[in-house]
């Protein structure tokens, strides 16, 4: 669906002021960035996040009496979708010595490190192995591998990003592993962007005092999939991977260590139970909660499933509250709405103007400052562009990046999003793009500490599913660093572990006690979870079901 007559006309009052904008960026003049105090006046006003509406506190568990947004806490209310009394845990369907519950970029690192340290391996996937916010994920990956970068610089801007609210020892753990993750992947075969001379290429992006992001094009994450899927298929005599496979409830034994975890098989709706010796979290976010009614960057699969089991088992999280609003999702042409724009495109020097054409705020902002004074152009404002089907947009100058840095630079540094927007008549070398804040990631999650152990013995998490990191904002580029980082330390422990590891009677105690505190506190009816998949229904289907599964949250 290409712009129509009245979006073309609009376009020419971006056109309009190109040539002065493209002047400033070649001289290296930018839009004034907002002060630390204007941030946080901006981040007040119009960050979601920041509203009180929408929000309650939990009732029970580990966070009881912290406040989430509604979406979040009916979920951390819920009861399971397994019944104590109808589980027999007595003979598993399998038996391994690490479990991880997850196919993505977490996940399959996890498994090839425990690999490494000997351990046998199942890796039980929602959808299919790679099926992930992973593999969507564009813009590239962070890591201080140049001269003038360290990390330090590395550690610093992450704390800031996170409005000094991150876990410092996590942190720390990232930045200093950084280098070494990349090193990793490439030996494992990855193509990053290179110079000519062999040396990698790096860009700024929003919250960075050096060049530091390393990509694979606009495919970074896919790439990233790509070699560590292959690696582990490569190793089947280790690595048993399981697909559709989803987790509904973790197993402990009588000593509360983690023992294991029933999965729910999607295409027959059997129930596995796993014996495992440790188990790894690796399950991803929150996106297809669609917080506040946002449209989401997210895969199908990302429906809070391990901060849900690891709440039942007594594993609080931090942060949860702080969602990631992603500042340039797509809201034309309909087919792509909420799909990612990568902050590579603001940072090849792409400029995001309100519907005169005019540059409103530093492109380069942190994500949730960037978000916030967007939706303030649009709506407080307002001088956002309206689409044919009622969204708000504001534009991203995408075509100024060949005037920059030479023709064919949108083509060559952009693919997957050329040949996205080219598929419905959009040119993006050519014309620019309708964008607004998406939700995109889940800041908080699991309590880890820097090994990524949780509270519960045998129990790790990895990835988008943890919390701290981050703080109240991630910094672009420190995802696919997490799930590396992160997914490598809790395989490389898990398998340390195991070795003295002597597993008692399993039980899901936790299940009886958790659902004794539900109704204690008086919850009424509360959410089947982990819900497993996001139900888009209509009430007119929902009405012709004949059989209620656990999806959906039913």
């Amino acid at each position: 669906m290409a712009y129509t007559p009245e979006m073309k006309e609009l376009i020419k009052k971006v056109e309009a002021t190109r040539p002065d904008r493209v002047a400033m960026a070649k001289n290296n003049e930018h839009y004034p960035a907002l002060t630390l105090k204007e941030r946080e006046e901006v981040l007040n006003k119009y960050h979601p996040d920041y509203q009180e509406d929408g929000k309650r506190k939990v009732k029970v568990g580990p966070n009881k009496g912290d406040v989430f947004q509604e979406e979040v806490a009916e979920l951390l209310e819920s009861q399971s979708i397994i019944k104590e009394d109808e589980a027999d845990l007595s003979e598993p369907d399998y038996e391994t010595d690490v479990l991880v519950i997850g196919g993505g970029g977490a996940g399959t690192s996890a498994a090839l490190l425990a690999s490494d340290g000997g351990a046998d391996v199942i890796m039980a996937t929602k959808l299919r192995h790679g099926d992930s916010n992973t593999i969507m994920a564009e813009g590239g990956i962070q890591a201080a591998s140049q001269e003038c970068d360290s990390p330090f610089y590395h550690y610093i801007d992450t704390i800031g990003g996170g409005h000094f609210t991150n876990q410092p020892d996590l942190v720390s753990t990232l930045a200093h592993d950084a280098p070494l993750s990349i090193a990793w992947l490439e030996r494992l075969g990855m193509m990053f962007n290179k110079l000519e001379d062999g040396r990698m290429v790096v860009r700024h992006f929003g919250g960075s005092s050096r060049k530091r992001l390393h990509s694979a094009g606009d495919m970074t994450g896919a790439e990233i999939m790509r070699v560590v899927r292959d690696e582990a298929r490569n190793r089947s005599d280790k690595i048993t991977i399981l697909e559709f496979c989803p987790a509904a409830e973790l197993i402990l034994d009588e000593d509360g260590k983690c023992a294991g975890a029933i999965l729910y098989n999607l295409e027959t709706q059997e129930f596995y139970v796993v014996k495992a010796k440790a188990v790894i979290l690796a399950t991803g976010g929150f996106g297809r909660l669609h917080i506040k009614g946002f449209a989401c960057t997210n895969h199908y699969g990302a429906t809070m499933d391990g901060v849900v089991m690891a709440y039942r088992v007594g594993v609080g999280n931090k942060y949860l509250y702080s969602t990631q609003y992603h500042p340039t999702g797509v809201v034309y042409p309909e087919q792509n709405v909420g799909l990612l724009i990568t902050e590579k495109v603001r940072g090849l020097g792409a400029h995001v103007l309100n519907i005169d054409g005019e540059q409103f705020c530093f492109p380069l902002e942190p994500r949730d400052v960037e978000s916030a004074e967007l939706i303030c152009e649009a709506m407080e404002k307002g001088k956002g562009v309206m689409t044919p089907t009622g969204r708000m947009g504001l534009w991203l100058d995408s075509p100024m990046i060949d005037e920059i840095h030479g023709e064919g630079t949108v083509k060559k540094e952009l693919p997957a999003k050329f040949i996205q927007f080219a598929r419905h008549g959009i040119d993006i070398s050519k014309e620019p793009m309708l964008v607004y804040p998406t939700l995109h990631y889940q800041n908080g999650g699991v309590n880890i500490n820097s090994d990524a152990e949780t509270v519960v013995p045998g129990l790790y998490a990895a990835g988008e599913v943890m919390g701290g990191v981050h703080g109240e904002n991630r910094l672009m580029g420190n995802s696919l660093q997490d799930i590396i980082t992160f997914g490598r330390r809790a395989g490389a422990k898990a398998a340390e572990y195991i070795k003295g590891v002597d597993l008692k009677k399993p039980t899901l105690d936790h299940v009886a006690k958790f659902e004794k505190e539900l109704t204690d506190a008086g919850i009424e009816n509360p959410k089947t979870a982990p819900i497993i998949l996001p139900d888009y229904s209509t009430d007119e289907v929902s009405a012709k079901r004949w059989t209620k599964v656990p999806i959906g949250g039913e």
